[in-house]
């Protein structure tokens, strides 16, 4: 009887969701592991979104079954993905767009084109590039232009996925004005 009660101790203090003080935000990890995903078989978006690197045929039937409405592709054309993903979207119920980041296209005017299709998007979206970097790079543009500070936006980018890409962006937080809201 104890050890049960020192596993559902332990249990609820691991998935214990923790709070900011300063805004009432929810502090989650929006990046999803693809291989977690497809074992077990289900996905939960925050806020709307799950960012992930390059999915396969059967983390897209999870995302589908998950109700996910859209997904959002930040690869370049000359990027293999291994199938014809914006087939296998189309035919598994979801809208496929396609907004490739490349180099140079760090931006805010291409962080406000990625915003626009996120609040079109009628449910939950996927938002991925080959690893997430490209992701956790825009969606912390995104957090800027909305007028979260830096280092916050920052936080969040990282949740998504933003590694590698930080001192690009950290550049482009700090020697490009931002765009008109």
């Amino acid at each position: 009887m104890l050890n049960k009660l020192i596993i559902l101790i332990t249990f609820i203090l691991f998935s214990t969701v923790t709070y900011s003080t300063e805004n009432f935000s929810i502090k989650a990890k929006i990046k999803v592991d693809l291989n977690e995903v497809i074992q077990a078989g289900t996905v939960t978006p925050v806020n709307g979104i799950s960012a992930a690197g390059q999915p396969n045929e059967n983390a897209f039937k999870v995302f589908a079954k998950e109700g996910y409405t859209t997904v959002i592709d930040l690869r370049t054309s000359s990027e293999d993905r291994g199938f014809n993903e914006p087939k296998v979207v189309s035919e598994l119920g979801m809208n496929y767009v396609s907004l490739p980041i490349g180099n140079g296209d760090l931006t805010f005017a291409n962080a406000k084109i990625l915003n626009k299709h996120l609040e079109q998007a009628t449910g939950p979206v996927l938002l991925h590039c080959g690893s997430s970097n490209r992701v956790g790079a825009m969606l912390t543009l995104i957090k800027r232009l909305a007028g979260e500070d830096q280092k916050d936006a920052l936080a969040f980018g990282r949740s998504a996925g933003l590694t590698s890409l930080e001192n690009q962006v950290i550049e482009v937080l700090e020697t490009n004005s931002m765009v008109e809201k």
